[in-house]
């Protein structure tokens, strides 16, 4: 059985002339033990919400699940999808990729990103076991990961976190093979892992990788731990290979097919590729069926549950159906109230509103919950060993909360949100990527968006972040105005269940903006006239955040000097550009003189100036100085948007 994962493996590597057939061969032993013995799970229902979730952090092995998923019987893991691997259209991407093949629970690839999704979903299975009673939720969450995984970076702030939560129903299995890309691992590391994962209070556990009976009693001690397991599997790269075993050659290439056939012979596997032999294909099928009886026993408890159709419910990624009815009424209240307040405090006021009605919100903030305002007050924290709590401590770990956050959203039954200051978004970025890329719904609370925050100075300055936060696809960046805006943007990143979304929220306070009421979600248009001209146009001015106020000042100055102008706000690029082109036109209003004023970098604003248009922004880093002191020697205030606009009249 273990035999036919790796001619898979080598055959489909060789057919696309692409790939890295060495993983797979090398952990095909412990990879067939897990599946046959240990795993839970239905090749019949993908999602099945209690199985077993097994990642492949070591994604560039990507053969080796598709090999698994073929084998025991996934319907869309066909041999054609095999022989197709790496293929435009395929379901068989180069890494796997979450989405395109059932039984895929995460993309990986980027290495460490996969270890630290699990420890997200190993957190949302104790968090859901605690709400709805392990009566339906009762599994764990297996890992396999290689020498690449252990030295990125995140993966310290993975197993520190784990560690310290006591997360038992998380097994990562090490392919020690000692190999990388290079050379052997000794090339650049000398770490004794099992020591840095017990000091991080794991259990550790070292075996033989291809000895089956040494495998099957480490997976069995592991489900016996009160903390996360790491079995080191020592193994051979490119196990079976007839003269590249054991060689860092196998990691990235094709075998060739000379020694394809040598290696065939040596296996005694005298099948054409991607033909399994009858008994071996029967076994692998058998396997697949295993979890049915335990599936459809789920199922019944399910039935029964009298939080079934609320487990159904969050598990699926619906909101209640009350999930805005205080926000919603909120939003008309402040338009009365008017508060002046920094955009942090507006989104901790949101967040007030719908953490009650929406309980699958789960906070937290990486050591910085005073300043993000992401603690609802009265929120218990989620902490071994009860794990009813809402609230996640982080720690000073942006790496890996973004990464575990992913885990959470992919894992079902909660909506992941936290907090850090905006210029450590480079640091949770890897992470924030993929989530775009997998569209899932995860809500990063950035605050301490501009040089507004003041005396930190340009190291905690963000000028440049708006900008390449808005460089990715598939996520939403949402800078409001004021306190209404907050409100409609957080409304808009819990609505959207395929796309995540990152706040960038003021240190400062600033006035409210939006002081009528409006009968839509204006945010939700991405960019909307704010302020109209009191005549016809002469001049545009955009703008976002706590800059809003200072244009709305600058069209004062200007109307008073017979200057008709309009203000735009721009809560979100991303919302404008899927708005209608009449309503972008509109918007955009070409035949005015069009001036933008952002405290950061001008990258991305041209759609909205055109190459001739004004900016009032930043040019380059930030200083140590009080907020107020800051705008003012950096030039963005209301006199030079003022300027700007009368240099294009």
């Amino acid at each position: 059985m273990a035999d036919a994962i790796r001619v898979l493996a080598m055959d489909a590597v060789e057919k696309a002339k692409s790939g890295h057939p060495g993983m797979p061969m090398g952990m095909a032993d412990v990879a067939t033990e897990l599946f046959s013995k240990h795993l839970k799970f239905d090749a019949s229902h993908p999602d099945w919400a209690d199985r077993d979730r097994f990642i492949l952090s070591a994604g560039h092995g990507s053969m080796l699940i598709y090999a698994l998923l073929h084998l025991t019987g996934y319907k869309a893991a066909t041999r054609e999808e095999l022989s197709n691997f790496r293929q435009w259209g395929a379901k068989t991407a180069g890494h796997p990729e979450y989405g395109h093949m059932p039984g895929v629970e995460t993309t990986t690839g980027p290495l460490g990103q996969g270890l630290a999704n699990a420890v997200g979903f190993a957190l949302a299975e104790r968090h859901l076991a605690a709400r709805y009673g392990d009566r339906l939720v009762d599994h764990r969450t297996w890992v396999i990961a290689g020498d690449g995984c252990l030295m990125e970076g995140v993966s310290q702030e993975a197993i520190g976190l784990a560690g310290r939560l006591k997360l038992n129903r998380l097994t990562v299995l090490w392919d020690d093979n000692s190999i990388t890309i290079d050379g052997a691992v000794s090339l650049s590391d000398s770490t004794d892992q099992l020591a840095r994962f017990k000091a991080s209070g794991w259990a550790v556990r070292a075996i033989d990788g291809h000895d089956q009976g040494q495998i099957r009693r480490a997976l069995k001690w592991a489900t016996k731990q009160d903390k996360p397991t790491l079995i080191a599997c020592k193994t051979k790269i490119g196990r079976g290979a007839a003269t590249m075993e054991g060689s860092h050659k196998t990691h990235g290439a094709a075998l060739g097919a000379a020694e394809i056939a040598a290696t065939r012979l040596g296996l005694s596997w005298d099948h054409e590729p991607f033909d399994i032999p009858e008994d071996v294909a029967k076994a692998w099928k058998a396997v697949g069926r295993r979890g049915a009886k335990a599936r459809k026993a789920w199922e019944q408890r399910l039935e029964a549950h009298p939080q079934g159709d609320d487990f159904t419910r969050a598990m699926a990624g619906d909101l209640p159906a009350n999930a805005f009815e205080q926000l919603d009424a909120g939003i008309a209240a402040l338009t009365d109230s008017k508060p002046a307040q920094a955009t942090r405090q507006s989104s901790g006021a949101a967040l007030d509103t719908v953490f009650q009605t929406i309980p699958e919100l789960i906070g937290g903030s990486a050591d910085l919950t005073g300043s993000n305002n992401t603690l609802v007050k009265g929120t218990e924290t989620l902490d071994a060993p009860d794990y009813a709590g809402r609230y996640v401590n982080w720690g000073i770990r942006e790496h890996g909360m973004a990464a575990a956050m992913n885990g959470m959203a992919l894992h079902g039954g909660v909506i992941p949100y936290a907090g850090t200051f905006m210029v450590f978004s480079d640091y949770s970025r890897p992470a924030i990527r993929l989530a775009a890329l997998m569209g899932i719904r995860v809500v990063h609370v950035l605050t301490h968006d501009s040089i507004g925050l003041g005396e930190d100075g340009p190291t905690h300055q963000p000028v440049e972040h708006l900008a390449a936060l808005r460089a990715i696809p598939n996520l939403n960046v949402f800078r409001p105005a004021d306190t209404v805006e907050a409100f409609e943007c957080w409304k808009i990143a819990l609505e959207s269940k395929t796309t995540p979304s990152a706040l960038a929220l003021s240190r400062q306070k600033t006035p409210a903006v939006r002081i009528s009421a409006a009968s839509e979600n204006l945010s939700a248009r991405g960019a909307y006239e704010l302020k109209a001209a009191s005549g016809e146009a002469k001049a545009t001015i955009f703008a976002t955040g706590t800059e809003v106020a200072i244009a709305l000042d600058a069209r004062t100055q200007l109307e008073a000097e017979g200057v008709p102008t309009r203000v735009v706000s721009v809560p979100s690029f991303e919302r404008f550009a899927v708005q209608d082109a009449a309503y972008r036109r509109e918007v955009i209003a070409r035949d005015t003189v069009r001036v933008a004023v952002e405290a950061g970098v001008q990258q991305g604003w041209d759609r909205f100036i055109g190459e001739d248009g004004g900016f009032v922004g930043m040019t380059g880093f930030g200083a140590s100085a009080p907020a107020e002191v800051l705008y003012e020697k950096f030039g963005i205030t209301a006199e030079a948007v003022v300027r700007e606009v009368k240099a294009r009249l």
